[in-house]
């Protein structure tokens, strides 16, 4: 998980309708999924009203044959917690520093409760599903 630089993140709007967005993420050591938008963004409004994520980790090139889908929660990470994750963040995306002036920046993290990693470059290929009890 933590070799990827981007995933997909998808939530659903007050609507009742799929959104989703590529988001630069990091992965901590609880398997939280961490990333910055804008308050003004689709994903944030829709995670403000539905907690409800999901995402999918893996590269986007040919041949790419591993990845990693989750669902969790989401949520925006206050004092110590987003101290400790803003310390990761900022080591893989130093321009984070940069963002943190921008108004209306928030950041979220996506506690997952269900994790599911694929490789079909073996065979036979290796599917190992995770859930919350697994994941602590």
């Amino acid at each position: 998980m933590r070799q990827e630089l981007y995933a997909v993140q998808a939530s659903v709007s007050v609507r009742d309708a799929p959104q989703a967005a590529i988001v630069g993420i990091v992965v901590s050591d609880r398997f939280e999924v961490f990333f910055d938008t804008l308050t003004s963004s689709r994903k944030a409004v829709n995670l403000r009203h539905n907690s409800a994520a999901a995402l999918v980790i893996g590269p986007a090139t040919a041949g790419a044959e591993r990845t990693v889908q989750l669902e969790g929660a989401a949520d925006e990470p206050t004092g110590t917690e987003l101290e400790r994750l803003l310390e990761l963040y900022f080591e893989r995306f130093p321009d984070g520093r940069e963002r943190q002036q921008w108004q209306g920046i928030t950041y979220w993290r996506v506690s997952p409760t269900w994790l599911r990693y694929s490789d079909f470059s073996i065979d036979p290929p290796e599917i190992i599903e995770f859930t919350t009890s697994d994941l602590v």
